[in-house]
């Protein structure tokens, strides 16, 4: 064989060499990047089942707080529908008092609302109607009571009960709707404390 064979047979074993160690290398380089790329999935998995149960749970806790929020809502309003039923039946109660203890807790309002001052008192239609007799002469004490005077004027009031108190033009209203009404929080409380009080707050 002559020199340029061998020259270049040892030039094709060196390449070949070289060829063999660069494709050794390239081979383990792809074999780190596999697991590298193996582990990264591996912990992105993991990371989203993690991030997927989170999510699960933070899903269940707010379904719970907004049924637990829904049952709340309900029971406060049912809680009140019952209030509002049983103030309204207390204020038919008055309006359906027989005479007697009518008037006797007209008389108790009249106490309560008149003024030191010289006026008229307003009644209802059907309470002028059905007045027992004595009244303008009980209306006329309490007034002079209070310091002042009172008559009764002809002219009704509109309302379902209760009256009006007329001083210089200027209206004192006492129908029971209004005394109601300026008491509702109070009589909601009083109502509220008298039922619900020792038991289930939603």
């Amino acid at each position: 064989m002559s020199g340029l064979d061998k020259m270049k047979a040892q030039i094709l074993k060196e390449a070949e060499t070289t060829a063999q160690e660069i494709l050794a290398k390239a081979q383990e380089e792809a074999e780190k990047i596999l697991k590298k790329a193996q582990e990264e999935a591996e912990a992105q998995a993991l990371k989203i089942a993690s991030q997927a149960e989170k999510d699960a749970l933070n899903y269940a806790s707010r379904a719970a707080s907004a049924q637990d929020m829904q049952k709340k809502q309900a029971y406060l309003a049912a809680k009140q529908d019952v209030i509002r039923e049983i103030l309204q039946k207390a204020y038919r109660r008055i309006l359906d008092l027989d005479d007697r203890e009518y008037f006797e807790f007209m008389e108790k309002l009249l106490e309560k609302y008149a003024l030191p001052e010289n006026g008229e008192i307003r009644f209802t239609e059907k309470d002028l109607k059905r007045m027992p007799e004595g009244f303008s002469g009980r209306v006329k004490t309490i007034a002079a009571a209070k310091g002042g005077s009172l008559e009764i004027s002809a002219q009704p009031c509109t309302a379902e009960g209760g009256f009006l108190l007329v001083y210089g033009g200027v209206e004192e209203n006492c129908t029971i709707k209004a005394v109601f009404d300026s008491k509702r929080e109070e009589l909601s409380d009083q109502v509220n404390r008298m039922l619900f009080a020792s038991g289930r707050e939603g």
